[in-house]
Protein backbone atom coordinates (compact mmCIF):
# COMPACT_ATOMS: atom_id res chain seq x y z
CA UNK A 1 0.00 0.00 0.00
CA UNK A 2 3.09 2.07 0.64
CA UNK A 3 4.17 1.64 -2.61
CA UNK A 4 1.58 2.82 -4.45
CA UNK A 5 0.96 5.69 -1.94
CA UNK A 6 4.49 6.44 -3.15
CA UNK A 7 4.09 6.02 -6.90
CA UNK A 8 0.79 8.26 -7.68
CA UNK A 9 2.60 11.06 -5.47
CA UNK A 10 5.68 11.23 -7.26
CA UNK A 11 3.36 10.79 -10.26
CA UNK A 12 0.83 13.49 -10.01
CA UNK A 13 1.07 14.94 -6.15
CA UNK A 14 4.46 15.76 -6.26
CA UNK A 15 4.68 16.31 -9.60
CA UNK A 16 8.50 17.23 -10.26
CA UNK A 17 7.44 20.19 -12.98
CA UNK A 18 4.32 21.54 -11.59
CA UNK A 19 4.74 20.73 -8.06
CA UNK A 20 8.49 21.06 -7.38
CA UNK A 21 9.33 22.89 -10.50
CA UNK A 22 12.16 20.89 -11.55
CA UNK A 23 13.31 20.38 -15.27
CA UNK A 24 11.67 23.45 -16.65
CA UNK A 25 13.89 24.41 -19.26
CA UNK A 26 13.78 21.09 -20.59
CA UNK A 27 9.87 20.98 -20.20
CA UNK A 28 9.82 24.82 -22.24
CA UNK A 29 12.22 23.60 -24.81
CA UNK A 30 11.43 20.49 -25.97
CA UNK A 31 7.29 20.75 -25.43
CA UNK A 32 6.59 22.02 -29.15
CA UNK A 33 5.61 19.15 -30.54
CA UNK A 34 3.84 15.89 -29.03
CA UNK A 35 6.38 13.38 -30.90
CA UNK A 36 9.18 14.79 -29.26
CA UNK A 37 7.77 15.59 -25.97
CA UNK A 38 7.00 11.51 -25.52
CA UNK A 39 10.60 10.80 -26.77
CA UNK A 40 12.13 13.04 -24.23
CA UNK A 41 9.47 11.57 -21.38
CA UNK A 42 10.53 8.25 -22.59
CA UNK A 43 14.06 9.10 -21.86
CA UNK A 44 13.43 10.62 -18.78
CA UNK A 45 11.72 7.45 -17.37
CA UNK A 46 14.53 5.32 -18.36
CA UNK A 47 17.13 7.30 -17.11
CA UNK A 48 15.80 8.58 -14.10
CA UNK A 49 14.68 4.97 -12.82
CA UNK A 50 18.27 3.68 -13.48
CA UNK A 51 19.64 6.70 -12.16
CA UNK A 52 17.91 6.07 -9.03
CA UNK A 53 18.60 2.97 -8.43
CA UNK A 54 22.49 3.29 -8.94
CA UNK A 55 22.76 6.31 -6.89
CA UNK A 56 20.88 4.93 -4.18
CA UNK A 57 23.35 1.89 -3.98
CA UNK A 58 26.08 4.29 -4.01
CA UNK A 59 24.86 6.15 -1.24
CA UNK A 60 23.87 3.05 0.96
CA UNK A 61 26.51 0.42 0.31
CA UNK A 62 29.85 3.32 -0.26
CA UNK A 63 29.65 6.55 1.07
CA UNK A 64 27.61 6.02 4.33
CA UNK A 65 30.02 3.20 5.16
CA UNK A 66 32.55 5.35 4.25
CA UNK A 67 31.04 8.69 6.22
CA UNK A 68 31.12 10.41 2.93
CA UNK A 69 28.08 11.09 3.01
CA UNK A 70 28.50 14.55 2.15
CA UNK A 71 30.36 14.04 -1.06
CA UNK A 72 26.49 12.84 -2.35
CA UNK A 73 25.79 15.68 -4.57
CA UNK A 74 29.55 15.66 -6.70
CA UNK A 75 29.10 12.00 -7.04
CA UNK A 76 25.62 12.11 -7.80
CA UNK A 77 26.55 14.40 -10.57
CA UNK A 78 28.99 12.26 -11.78
CA UNK A 79 27.26 9.06 -11.95
CA UNK A 80 24.40 10.73 -13.74
CA UNK A 81 26.69 11.88 -16.43
CA UNK A 82 28.59 8.52 -16.89
CA UNK A 83 25.45 6.78 -16.84
CA UNK A 84 24.53 8.62 -20.00
CA UNK A 85 27.30 8.29 -21.55
CA UNK A 86 26.99 4.42 -20.94
CA UNK A 87 23.68 4.14 -21.74
CA UNK A 88 24.38 6.34 -25.33
CA UNK A 89 27.05 4.28 -25.96
CA UNK A 90 25.33 1.51 -25.14
CA UNK A 91 22.27 1.63 -27.17
CA UNK A 92 24.74 3.22 -30.07
CA UNK A 93 26.63 -0.41 -30.48
CA UNK A 94 23.26 -2.76 -29.26
CA UNK A 95 19.94 -0.87 -30.36
CA UNK A 96 20.82 1.78 -33.12
CA UNK A 97 17.01 2.35 -33.89
CA UNK A 98 16.28 3.27 -30.31
CA UNK A 99 19.14 5.72 -30.12
CA UNK A 100 18.23 7.06 -33.53
CA UNK A 101 14.56 7.52 -32.12
CA UNK A 102 15.80 9.39 -29.02
CA UNK A 103 18.11 11.44 -30.81
CA UNK A 104 20.02 14.20 -29.18
CA UNK A 105 17.28 14.24 -26.18
CA UNK A 106 19.22 11.37 -24.40
CA UNK A 107 22.69 13.51 -23.79
CA UNK A 108 20.66 16.42 -23.19
CA UNK A 109 19.05 14.55 -19.73
CA UNK A 110 22.57 15.29 -18.38
CA UNK A 111 21.47 18.97 -17.71
CA UNK A 112 18.01 17.94 -16.69
CA UNK A 113 18.42 18.91 -13.33
CA UNK A 114 15.23 16.75 -11.91
CA UNK A 115 17.28 13.65 -12.41
CA UNK A 116 20.00 14.86 -9.99
CA UNK A 117 17.03 16.27 -7.25
CA UNK A 118 15.31 13.25 -7.64
CA UNK A 119 18.64 11.18 -6.40
CA UNK A 120 19.17 13.94 -3.69
CA UNK A 121 15.67 14.16 -2.12
CA UNK A 122 15.36 10.11 -1.93
CA UNK A 123 18.16 10.54 0.20
CA UNK A 124 16.98 13.16 2.22
CA UNK A 125 13.65 11.28 2.35
CA UNK A 126 15.73 8.21 3.72
CA UNK A 127 14.42 5.96 0.85
CA UNK A 128 15.16 2.45 0.83
CA UNK A 129 17.02 1.05 -2.34
CA UNK A 130 13.30 -0.33 -3.84
CA UNK A 131 11.66 3.03 -3.01
CA UNK A 132 13.90 4.95 -4.27
CA UNK A 133 13.66 2.87 -7.86
CA UNK A 134 9.73 3.58 -7.55
CA UNK A 135 10.20 7.29 -6.36
CA UNK A 136 12.41 8.02 -9.31
CA UNK A 137 10.00 6.12 -11.45
CA UNK A 138 6.81 7.58 -10.89
CA UNK A 139 8.66 10.91 -10.86
CA UNK A 140 9.92 10.48 -13.87
CA UNK A 141 6.37 9.01 -15.73
CA UNK A 142 5.17 12.75 -13.72
CA UNK A 143 7.45 14.65 -16.29
CA UNK A 144 6.25 12.68 -19.04
CA UNK A 145 2.59 13.27 -18.51
CA UNK A 146 3.47 17.28 -17.80
CA UNK A 147 5.48 17.40 -20.93
CA UNK A 148 2.98 15.52 -23.31
CA UNK A 149 0.31 17.35 -22.18
CA UNK A 150 1.79 21.03 -22.32
CA UNK A 151 3.11 20.05 -26.15
CA UNK A 152 -0.74 18.49 -26.90
CA UNK A 153 -1.68 22.24 -25.94
CA UNK A 154 0.95 24.07 -27.70
CA UNK A 155 0.23 22.11 -30.78
CA UNK A 156 -3.53 23.27 -30.83
CA UNK A 157 -3.26 26.95 -29.95
CA UNK A 158 -0.69 26.78 -33.15
CA UNK A 159 -2.90 25.21 -35.36
CA UNK A 160 -5.71 26.77 -33.99
CA UNK A 161 -3.74 30.82 -34.61
CA UNK A 162 -2.30 29.82 -38.35
CA UNK A 163 -5.98 28.25 -39.11
CA UNK A 164 -7.86 31.65 -38.10
CA UNK A 165 -4.97 33.83 -39.98
CA UNK A 166 -5.86 31.32 -43.23
CA UNK A 167 -9.46 31.67 -42.52
CA UNK A 168 -9.13 35.84 -41.97
CA UNK A 169 -6.89 36.01 -45.32
CA UNK A 170 -9.17 33.59 -47.28
CA UNK A 171 -12.43 36.29 -46.05
CA UNK A 172 -9.96 39.29 -47.19
CA UNK A 173 -9.59 37.85 -50.97
CA UNK A 174 -13.27 36.75 -51.11
CA UNK A 175 -14.02 40.52 -49.72
CA UNK A 176 -11.50 41.79 -52.80
CA UNK A 177 -12.85 39.96 -55.50
CA UNK A 178 -16.41 41.43 -55.11
CA UNK A 179 -14.52 44.60 -55.30
CA UNK A 180 -11.99 43.71 -57.83
CA UNK A 181 -13.41 45.34 -60.59
CA UNK A 182 -13.30 49.10 -58.95
CA UNK A 183 -10.39 48.49 -57.06
CA UNK A 184 -8.11 45.88 -59.03
CA UNK A 185 -5.27 46.89 -56.53
CA UNK A 186 -6.72 45.34 -53.69
CA UNK A 187 -7.53 42.08 -54.99
CA UNK A 188 -4.16 42.04 -55.90
CA UNK A 189 -3.00 42.77 -52.46
CA UNK A 190 -5.17 40.18 -50.73
CA UNK A 191 -4.95 37.42 -53.14
CA UNK A 192 -1.01 37.19 -52.93
CA UNK A 193 -1.40 37.53 -49.11
CA UNK A 194 -3.95 34.13 -48.58
CA UNK A 195 -1.99 32.53 -51.10
CA UNK A 196 1.27 33.03 -48.50
CA UNK A 197 -0.68 32.17 -45.59
CA UNK A 198 -2.00 29.08 -46.93
CA UNK A 199 1.72 28.35 -48.37
CA UNK A 200 2.70 29.08 -44.64
CA UNK A 201 -0.26 26.31 -43.27
CA UNK A 202 0.09 23.69 -45.43
CA UNK A 203 4.53 23.68 -44.76
CA UNK A 204 3.83 23.66 -40.64
CA UNK A 205 0.79 20.68 -41.18
CA UNK A 206 3.24 18.65 -43.58
CA UNK A 207 6.31 18.93 -41.58
CA UNK A 208 4.53 17.96 -38.55
CA UNK A 209 2.90 15.40 -40.09
CA UNK A 210 5.93 13.99 -40.82
CA UNK A 211 7.49 14.46 -37.58
CA UNK A 212 5.19 11.68 -36.39
CA UNK A 213 6.43 9.26 -38.59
Amino acid sequence: MNIILLAISAALVNNVILSQFMGICPFLGVSKKVSTAAGMGGAVIFVMTIASAVTSVIYHFVLVPLKLSYLNTIVFILVIAALVQFVEMFLKKTIPSLYEALGVYLPLITTNCAVLGIALKNVQDDLNIGESIINGMFSAVGFAIAIIVMAGIREKIDKKRYTGKLQRSADRADYSRSYGNRFPWIERIDLEEAKKWEHRFCTRLRSSELSEF
